[in-house]
């Protein structure tokens, strides 16, 4: 199993970004999205940033919970 994890895009530059995933900041790859922006989030996993996190994505995530619940 992957466990990707969450976090904030603080900057973007050459191809790398600075992200804050709970408090713990990091640079990390952002050659597999075609457009990043300070303040989106992203989902990492091994230093990679490899999906661009939405507000469909929390309301869908949002809806599972529930369901599970």
């Amino acid at each position: 199993m992957c466990v990707g994890l969450p976090a904030k895009v603080i900057r973007v530059k050459d191809g790398m970004a600075v992200v804050d995933a709970s408090g713990a900041r990091r640079e990390v790859s952002a050659e597999l999205l075609d457009s990043l922006d300070p303040g989106d989030y992203v989902m990492v996993h091994a230093g990679i940033a490899i999906a661009k996190i939405t507000d469909n994505d929390e309301d869908e995530t949002s809806s599972v919970m529930e369901t599970l619940s």
